[in-house]
């Protein structure tokens, strides 16, 4: 079992940048897949970004390909995305989510995803 803690999230202009952390603890970070997910209000969760276990393989949804970037350092059991050129509609909490799934080098459905952090919530300004 992993646990999962979400930070880095916050108001910012439209523009700006921010990087948001997910630490995990307990069982070997390297372990998992990793993704990021947002739930604006009133919508469903949408997928961000993911990344692989060794670091060798990353997707992002389209809405923020080109904008954002995963990245993980499994010797600091971290996994972060970096938000550039940020817009309202980027508004959401986030979250980070691991996958003990093992076909697939990446995981992108929120469904296939074993545990999940509290959240961060970013807010982009106009």
């Amino acid at each position: 079992q992993v646990q999962l803690e979400e930070s880095g999230g916050g108001l910012v202009q439209a523009g700006g940048s921010l990087r948001l952390s997910c630490v995990a603890s307990g069982r070997t970070f390297s372990s998992y897949a990793m993704g990021w997910f947002r739930q604006a209000p009133g919508k469903e969760r949408e997928f961000v970004a993911a990344i692989s276990r060794n670091d060798v393989a990353t997707y992002s949804g389209p809405s923020v390909m080109g904008r954002f970037t995963v990245s993980r350092d499994n010797a600091a059991n971290t996994l972060y995305l970096q938000m550039n050129s940020l817009k309202p509609e980027d508004t959401a909490v986030y979250y980070c989510a691991a996958s003990t799934e093992t076909i697939r080098m990446v995981v992108r459905l929120a469904s296939d995803m074993d545990y999940w952090g509290k959240g961060t919530p970013v807010t982009v300004s106009s």
